[in-house]
C-alpha cells in the first residue's frame, strides 16, 4: 500500500489540533466576506448596542387626561355641594358674658393706674397761695410731681402697656382666651379655621375695637341683635366668641356659612 497524503477539509483550512479546544467552523468557501460596496467596514449589528436605558424617575401621566376640573355648574356635571347649616344664636356667646370679662380684663391695669397715680400726686410738690384782700379773698394751690412721683407714674403705664400685650396679643392669640375670656369660660377664635388667630391678629382685632367705639359705641352693642353676636371687629376679622366647652368637644372647623342674601 502506498502512503496517502493526509486528506484537509474542504476550504483548505488545516484540520484543528488534538485536545477537543472548540473553534469557530470557517466561513463557507474559504474566504472572508467581500467588504460592501462603499469600501467601509460593515456596520455592527443590532444586538451590539446596549440596551437603551429604562425610563424611571419621570412622574406619572396626570390623571384626568391632565386637564382641570370642569368649573361648578357646568353641563352634564353634578352640582356642588351645599354648604353646612349656619350655628343657632345661642351657640355663640352672649353679649353680656363677653363685657363681664372685658371688665375683669381691665381691672388689673385700672389698679395699677391707680396705684401709680395715687403715689405720683401723693409725693407732688403742693404750694399754694392766697391773697389778703377783704373783697376778693381767694386760695391759688399749684402742684408738680417730684421726680419718684413721676417715675413712678410712667413706670405704671408701662407695665399696664406690657399687660395689654400679654393678655391680648399672647395669651388670647394662642390659647383664644384673655384672663376674663379664661373666668367666664369662652374663646374667640376664627370663624373659618376654629381656631385661635394668632398673636398678630389678635393685637390687630383689639385695634379695630377702635371702630367699635367709633360710632358711639355702637359697635359693640352689635352682639345683642346679630346673628352670630359679633361686634364690628369681630365681623372685620372674620372672629366669633363661644363658650370653651363648645370649642373642647368640637375643635374641628365650624361649618361653612351661606352666602348673605
Amino acid at each position: 500500500m502506498t502512503d496517502q497524503p493526509p486528506r484537509h477539509p474542504p476550504g483548505g483550512y488545516p484540520p484543528p489540533p488534538p485536545g477537543g479546544g472548540y473553534h469557530p467552523p470557517p466561513p463557507q468557501g474559504g474566504n472572508p466576506p467581500p467588504p460592501p460596496p462603499s469600501g467601509y467596514p460593515p456596520s455592527p449589528q443590532p444586538s451590539g448596542y446596549p440596551p437603551p436605558p429604562q425610563q424611571r424617575g419621570y412622574p406619572p401621566p396626570p390623571q384626568h387626561g391632565g386637564y382641570p376640573p370642569p368649573p361648578a355648574g357646568a353641563p352634564g356635571y353634578p352640582p356642588p355641594p351645599a354648604p353646612g347649616p349656619a350655628l343657632p344664636k345661642e351657640a355663640y356667646t352672649p353679649w353680656f358674658t363677653r363685657v363681664l370679662g372685658y371688665v375683669i380684663d381691665v381691672l388689673p391695669a385700672a389698679v395699677v393706674i391707680g396705684i401709680g397715680s395715687g403715689i405720683a400726686f401723693g409725693t407732688a410738690d403742693n404750694q399754694c397761695t392766697s391773697n389778703g384782700g377783704d373783697s376778693d379773698y381767694g386760695v391759688y394751690c399749684t402742684s408738680n410731681m417730684t421726680a419718684f412721683g413721676m417715675i413712678v407714674y410712667i413706670l405704671a403705664y408701662a407695665l399696664v402697656f406690657a399687660y395689654w400685650i400679654w393678655n391680648w396679643g399672647y395669651r388670647q392669640g394662642i390659647t383664644g382666651q384673655s384672663i376674663g375670656k379664661s373666668v367666664m369660660k369662652f374663646k374667640v377664635i376664627s370663624e373659618k379655621t376654629g381656631q385661635p388667630i394668632g398673636f398678630g391678629l389678635s393685637i390687630v382685632r383689639q385695634l379695630a375695637h377702635i371702630i367699635d367705639g367709633a360710632i358711639c359705641y355702637i359697635g359693640f352693642l352689635f352682639p345683642l341683635w346679630d346673628a352670630k353676636r359679633q361686634t364690628l371687629a369681630d365681623k372685620i376679622m372674620s372672629t366669633i366668641c363661644v363658650p370653651a366647652e363648645q370649642v373642647a368637644l368640637n375643635p374641628q372647623p365650624l361649618p361653612p356659612q351661606p352666602p348673605p342674601r
